[in-house]
């Protein structure tokens, strides 16, 4: 897949996260598809509850984005719990409930293509978050730069696998995201930029490769533990694309007792486990992504389409190839931050996190937290 760059937004200071009260008002699969005192009905159509960070944050964010841009808009947050069939149902309902645009997050990159002709048919303008429909017209999509992500990836796993030499090359697991993919494939290939050259000059050896459906975590386990059966046990490292497929791997890394010895590295998302795992030295990085920040300009997206009918120019910075639209989906992409066991930090400073949430458990006896809570 194609992604042309035209520019890059800066971030902005985010806000703490939404009390746990407020995430189930908000992520329920169900919801009245009338409009508030007359006004217009928004539904954000979410893929799944095994990557966290939707349900968690960019479905309340946005809910909250939107409720402070256009206070009398109604936000309708629907969860197609890892079935595309049923996404494109939920599509179909808002439509035909009169939605005045959909934020959607597609379940699959090819089956939501379908979603998009049905809305486009009925003038209901669509806005792409995070994840790419194929085969049908969008308004715009809001996406993190998926390749960057990728590269810094790939950076580290180069730095974990410096010492490998072609008399004793390093052995490693690649475990993908889910195939078809937008972000899969540019993770890929920005992960590529640095292991490919190791694999060519024979300091690496990958012994395992392979997607893993829906990014499910389970299904991530369930891949690693067949690769450790291959391998004997004989890993060096796991590289993979998020943090639910790296608690999935560490999962079966632990019952091998594996955990601390075979790093995992790749993750993103800043899951709260993953967090954890970084400071107690189970998972090497994850790929910081400001979730409030996609959430807000989604909603700024999303109220120019209310008020407009179309998106403004100027916030526009490319384009992704989706199989469909010339010279693409138009696309805002927004910047990433790798970060690691000394800079996990910035979360709790841009409060997406507490210390206090992050040192529970065994996290709370490693050097970092003993520090943090005094």
């Amino acid at each position: 897949m194609r992604l042309l760059f035209c520019s890059r937004r800066s971030a902005v200071r985010l806000a703490a996260l939404p009390a746990a009260a407020l995430l189930l008002a908000a992520c329920g699969s169900g919801g009245d598809s009338g409009t508030a005192d007359g006004g217009k009905t928004v539904y954000m159509l979410l893929p799944n509850t095994t990557t966290v960070r939707f349900t968690t944050q960019d479905g309340p964010d946005f809910k909250a984005a939107m409720k402070k841009a256009m206070p009398d808009v109604k936000v309708v947050i629907q969860n197609a719990e890892n079935d595309p069939q049923k996404q494109v149902q939920q599509v179909e309902t808002a439509v035909s409930g009169g939605a005045s645009a959909i934020v959607l997050v597609a379940a699959d990159p090819f089956i939501a293509g379908g979603a998009l002709q049905k809305a486009s048919t009925a003038k209901v303008p669509v806005l792409l978050y995070d994840h790419d429909a194929r085969g049908g017209e969008a308004a715009a999509q809001v996406v993190f730069n998926s390749l960057s992500v990728g590269q810094n990836q790939g950076k580290d796993a180069a730095t974990v696998l410096a010492d490998g030499t072609a008399a004793k090359p390093k052995v490693i697991a690649r475990i993908y995201g889910n195939q078809g993919d937008y972000g899969t494939g540019q993770y890929k290939k920005g992960q590529d930029e640095s292991i490919k050259p190791l694999v060519s000059a024979g300091k690496v050896k990958v012994a395992c490769e392979t997607y893993t459906p829906n990014w499910d975590p389970a299904k991530a386990q369930s891949e690693m533990e067949q690769c450790l059966t291959k391998t004997g046990n004989k890993i060096d490292a796991v590289v993979v694309m998020n943090d639910g497929t790296a608690g999935g791997v560490i999962a079966a890394l632990k019952a091998q007792g594996l955990t601390g010895k075979v790093p995992v590295i790749g993750g993103q998302d800043a899951d709260l486990q993953a967090v954890q795992y970084i400071l107690l030295g189970y998972q090497y990085s994850t790929v910081y992504k400001p979730f409030k920040l996609q959430a807000s300009k989604a909603a700024e997206l999303t109220v120019q389409l209310l008020k407009d009918g179309k998106i403004d120019k100027s916030a526009i910075d490319g384009y992704v190839d989706n199989g469909f639209m010339k010279p693409g989906v138009p696309a805002a992409f927004l910047p990433v931050q790798d970060l690691h066991a000394d800079t996990v930090g910035t979360l709790v400073k841009d409060g997406v996190w507490t210390w206090k949430q992050i040192c529970t458990g065994p996290a709370a006896a490693t050097e970092t937290c003993k520090k943090e809570m005094g």
